[in-house]
């Protein structure tokens, strides 16, 4: 990569480089995708860095040097920071919020759906049928950037987006704030357009290959099921989600809350 197209794609990915200023970011409240320190930084000023991002609740990963060199060869001090391209809600909020509102919390929780433009499919129709938010886990997730952005044709700007540090977590507190957990995957026992999905609700969504996980399957009030009549055996997860979307619609329409 030329040294043009370099600067081009850090403009363009916004990145911060060195030790003291992802610091002052993390302090100045930037909103922070990730961070990435070098594996062998061991100072005072790193173990801080390290404190402030885990207080933040901010991804960091360890990483070899190498990795931060093909991200870039400035003088980045063992430290690339990258910043968020939206500006991400807590779901401990959001939901209250909701409640005290008179609104029907409708929420979309994703397990580890990697594939940025998935992510910004399912956003896109999550905002159209008037989903209240989207949640999904900081590791094991697709970044929110560009690619996914535009996929969701600014519907990831829009609509209240949450990242926790442990979905089971967060599926267990809209359980206890009274949303149905309703998880969608193959071995369903109901059809969805026969399953009560009126008043507040959390639909799950899981990637295609590894599905929902065992501990939130575990946690779901009903597990629902889209019929398939040809030789494939799985919809994409963006078009399954949006079948469920509409279906919460219709029946919402029929059956106000």
């Amino acid at each position: 990569m030329n040294d043009k197209a370099q600067r081009d794609r850090e403009q363009k990915i916004q990145i911060i480089y060195g030790l003291h200023s992802v610091i002052e970011a993390v302090l100045s409240g930037k909103e922070i995708e990730k961070v990435y320190v070098r594996k062998e930084l061991y100072n005072d000023r790193s173990r801080d860095l390290i404190r402030l991002l885990k207080d933040k609740r901010i991804p960091f990963q360890l990483v070899p040097n190498e990795k931060l060199q093909r991200i870039s060869r400035k003088n980045h001090q063992g430290v690339i920071a990258f910043l968020s391209l939206i500006e991400y809600s807590n779901i401990e909020n959001l939901v209250p919020g909701l409640f005290e509102k008179g609104k029907v919390p409708f929420i979309i929780a994703l397990d580890g759906i990697t594939d940025v433009r998935n992510m910004g499919a399912i956003a896109r129709t999550a905002e159209c049928t008037g989903v209240n938010g989207l949640i999904f886990p900081e590791k094991g997730s697709a970044q929110i950037n560009e690619d996914a952005i535009k996929t969701s044709s600014g519907a990831l700007h829009i609509l209240p987006v949450c990242r926790t540090r442990d979905l089971v977590d967060s599926i267990i507190f809209l359980k206890e704030s009274g949303l149905k957990i309703i998880a969608a995957c193959e071995k369903g026992e109901y059809l969805y357009h026969e399953t009560d999905l009126n008043g507040p609700i959390t639909l799950v969504f899981g990637s295609e290959e590894k599905g929902i996980s065992d501990k939130i399957l575990h946690l779901a009030d009903t597990k629902v099921k889209i019929p398939l009549m040809g030789k494939v055996n799985s919809l994409n997860v963006s078009v399954a989600a949006a079948v469920l979307m509409y279906e919460i619609v219709r029946q919402r329409r029929w059956n106000p809350c």
